[in-house]
């Protein structure tokens, strides 16, 4: 039998440093072995190990994502491993710091587990042009990790797109990760993982030097209550493939320019209806800021980007051009989708079946697809697809604009539990996309009803930890804070942790308080001129019309949301409870 003594922590010391105290404490007891666990957490240190207990101890196991004093084992022999290791390979770790028993701590012992032998790297490079360093950064660090006996995964990101993808599996498998890029990588998929960011160049030039920092340096991507709720959002849009991911690629760069155009246009309102009509006023210039440009980048943006998930840089121009190819024909958003889709799988297939002997090669992403792919997709804009689509869109935006108010309700009915079923799902980006694409044609009514659906979930949850304290964990109550916030600010997705511990009860209460807002928005002639920003933009004067009924859709849908939640959960056990509160 021997003697062990522990830490665990991690950046936000919410779970996992409790989970991984749990799982050792439970393993070790198991294999007939004493352990004491001392955890480290946001909230201070608890069971704080003893000086005699630190004496008595045969190995000390350190399972930390963030920095621990080790002064007080310096005789000792130490294991340091990471929290998640330790919950996912909780015997294989303690059989590894046993077998330290005896030994003097050495640098053959990595921070982030185990001997330097078993790491596991994943990497990206990534340079402005993708044609040579991206490349030579790859193959220095493969060279210099396989010196180590390491194991390593490189994704290159280079100007005809990303090559060796990193699956899901290698990144979940990883130890650590390197990004040696001089232009932006997307880090969202390494949530809870050792990261360590350095230029192309350093890892052409260096790349031993940049894998010992990596592991001495390397930060966790640590991960708050929003963090995990992007992190979630993260983990569903990696499983999602096919036409909706590209669109929602498309929608998620359009996002940022459809608010900036609509809060501006909301500001040009608060002078009056129709200030903007007068030249040379500043109600003027914010409707030109606002209407005249970001509205106008609305689409290209939509269209490069659904082209750019298909094809990677090569889709860029032909979506660009083609996007603003369905704005000068008045095909609006749905040109700009089918504009999208056709510049992206055009720029694929010529990408993929134009061979050029490797000295031409560069001519490939700068000359050679841009042509190509632009001249077919515009030409297929305006001789095929644009009156079409011009003609459907002028349809619709008519029948939209004439809704009488029961039709009004039932479209209300609809949009808004569709803004509640999967939380920012693929069914709550189709109604929000519909409803923002509306903004266009001048028709404001949908986007009121989405936004007020899309705030009542987690403010409905938020209001149920208060008034209905015995039905949630005391980390939900704590949690319901934060949602409240995102409620507030129009972020559905602040419903999403609590809907994956209950979903048979909260997504129904959910979906129903969101149908309600929804339908009284419409049925109450409730428009929206802005497509974002919550109950802040409740305060723009003239961004919502009747604001009084808006207002109170908003809390309608929220105490039908916390009524029913209160009716369907039951009291957390008291036992629940109390396991909680010793984690």
């Amino acid at each position: 039998m021997s003697k062990i003594v522990a830490v665990t922590a991690c950046p936000t010391g919410i779970a996992h440093t409790h989970m991984a105290a749990e799982a050792l404490s439970a393993t070790a007891a198991q294999k007939g072995h004493e352990i004491r666990v001392e955890r480290q957490s946001s909230q201070g240190v608890e069971h704080a190990l003893a000086p005699a207990e630190i004496a008595a101890a045969d190995v000390v196991m350190i399972a930390a994502d963030i920095h621990v004093d080790e002064a007080r084992f310096a005789a000792k022999p130490v294991y340091r491993t990471t929290p998640g290791r330790a919950i996912t390979r909780t015997a294989a770790e303690l059989d590894a710091a046993l077998a330290l028993q005896g030994e003097e701590t050495s640098q053959m012992v990595a921070q982030t587990g185990g001997p330097t032998g078993g790491l596991k790297v994943v990497a990206i490079t990534s340079c402005p042009t993708g044609i040579a360093h991206t490349f030579m950064a790859a193959d220095a660090l493969k060279k210099a990790a396989a010196a180590r006996g390491w194991e390593i995964a490189v994704e290159t990101q280079g100007s005809v797109g990303s090559q060796n993808t990193l699956s899901d599996a290698q990144v979940a498998g990883a130890d650590l990760v390197v990004i040696a890029a001089d232009t932006h990588v997307d880090d969202a998929r390494f949530a809870g993982k050792k990261v360590y960011k350095t230029s192309v160049g350093a890892a052409v030039k260096g790349a031993a030097t940049v894998l010992d920092t990596a592991v001495a340096e390397g930060e966790v991507l640590g991960q708050s209550l929003a963090e995990t709720v992007d992190a979630l959002k993260a983990k569903r849009a990696a499983g999602r493939t096919g036409p909706y991911q590209h669109l929602l690629t498309g929608v998620s760069f359009m996002l940022p320019l459809v608010v900036a155009g609509g809060l501006l246009i909301a500001l040009s309102f608060v002078f009056g209806i129709k200030a903007f009509e007068q030249e040379g006023t500043l109600a003027a210039a914010l409707m030109a800021i606002g209407g005249g440009a970001a509205f106008k980048l609305m689409v290209p943006v939509l269209a490069g980007y659904i082209a750019y998930s298909i094809a990677d840089r090569p889709g860029l121009t032909p979506g660009l051009i083609g996007g603003m190819l369905a704005v000068n024909l008045n095909a609006g958003f749905l040109g700009g989708i089918v504009a999208g889709f056709l510049a992206g799988y055009v720029a694929r297939w010529l990408r993929d079946a134009i061979k050029l002997p490797r000295v031409l090669e560069g001519l490939k992403p700068v000359l050679i697809l841009p042509l190509l792919s632009t001249l077919v997709t515009g030409l297929v804009m305006v001789y095929i697809v644009g009156e079409p689509v011009a003609a459907i869109l002028a349809a619709m935006t008519s029948f939209l604009q004439g809704l009488g108010t029961t039709n009004a309700v039932v479209l209300g009915l609809i949009l808004g539990g569709m803004m509640a079923v999967d939380m920012g799902g693929p069914i709550n980006k189709a109604a929000y996309t519909f409803a923002v694409g509306l903004l266009t044609t001048d028709t404001y009514a949908p986007m009121a009803a989405v936004m007020a659906a899309g705030m009542t979930p987690p403010l409905g949850l938020a209001l149920a930890t208060f008034v209905a304290k015995n039905r949630f964990t005391p980390e939900e109550r704590e949690a319901g804070g934060a949602a409240a916030v995102l409620g507030l600010s129009f972020i559905t997705e602040g419903a999403i942790p609590f809907a994956a511990k209950d979903p048979a009860r909260v997504i129904p209460s959910i979906i129903v308080g969101s149908a309600v807002a929804g339908a009284l928005s419409m049925g109450l002639g409730c428009q929206l001129m802005a497509p974002h920003g919550g109950i802040f933009v409740l305060a723009i004067p003239n961004a919502v019309t009747h604001l009084a009924a808006y207002a109170g859709a908003v809390v309608a849908g929220t105490l039908v949301t916390t009524a029913l939640l209160v009716a369907l959960k039951k009291p957390v056990s008291a036992g629940a409870m109390a396991s909680v509160a010793n984690a």
